[in-house]
């Protein structure tokens, strides 16, 4: 027999005790494009607390759409081994690599799950914490409410690093740019993305993830936001790499 209340209580009992499991992690995320999730995964599989947070409903960021609709991504041969370890198909194509962004998209969240990183979608980060000049968490909402213009106060969850994995919104060092003035780059604040260069893009987004303020690490589209380099349209090597890079990056240090 279906009881609906039964179907509701069995649905936020589940749901909150996840949310709650979380308030005190090793590394929190913010994006589940493909470089978020990419570092959710290597995260958790070297034992690492990870919860990653999405503000759309879905998970995956463009890498859904590849290019203007048509649904496959591009990979050069640096990132193949990626793609192999997520046993994602692709066909050879010149020099580069082929694959349905639909079947990445599903294996890279799949993959995410089965490491037992925890993944919450829906959820915007409006805040974030700052104590003795360190980031250490994230203030939580709705994106309802954010999207509605609701004032409803926030919640917070805590850990040890952070990282913006948000792509073109860069939402986190957006935040602590305004909260303390400046991140430790070259210029010291957010350069913004360059004009397309698939070739300059794919190399730089690897070089960029790094920590761009104590307790904070950027990958991704954003770590390109962030230092002023090129976009790289729907070849996705570098951001498969950005997020393998800050995994390992993060998981030396805990």
């Amino acid at each position: 027999m279906i009881e609906e209340t039964e179907v509701s209580r069995a649905i936020v009992e589940e749901a909150v005790g996840d949310f709650l499991d979380c308030l005190n992690v090793d590394v929190a995320i913010a994006g589940g494009g493909p470089s978020g999730l990419v570092a959710a995964r290597y995260l958790a599989e070297a034992g690492v607390k990870v919860a990653l947070y999405e503000r759309k409903l879905s998970l995956g960021g463009g890498m859904w759409g590849g290019g203007m609709m048509y649904p496959k991504i591009v990979v050069q041969e640096e990132a193949k081994g990626v793609l192999d370890d997520y046993d994602i198909k692709y066909r050879k194509s010149g020099k580069q690599y082929v694959a349905s962004s639909i079947e990445s998209v599903a294996k890279l969240v799949s993959k995410a799950i089965d490491s037992g990183a925890n993944l919450f979608n829906c959820i915007s980060i409006e805040d974030v914490m700052i104590r003795k000049k360190r980031v250490c968490g994230f203030v939580l909402n709705w994106s309802a409410v954010e999207s509605t213009g609701l004032h409803v106060d926030p919640l917070a969850v805590k850990s040890k690093y952070c990282v913006d994995a948000t792509g073109h919104p860069l939402e986190v060092c957006a935040i602590v740019c305004d909260k303390v003035g400046k991140l430790n780059t070259p210029s010291g604040g957010i350069m913004g993305e360059g004009s397309m260069w698939a070739e300059l893009s794919e190399k730089l987004v690897v070089e960029n993830t790094s920590e761009v303020y104590p307790g904070l690490y950027v990958s991704g589209m954003a770590a390109n936001a962030v230092y002023g380099s090129p976009r790289m349209g729907p070849i996705f090597g570098g951001m498969l790499l950005s997020g393998k890079k800050v995994a390992q990056l993060i998981a030396e240090k805990l």
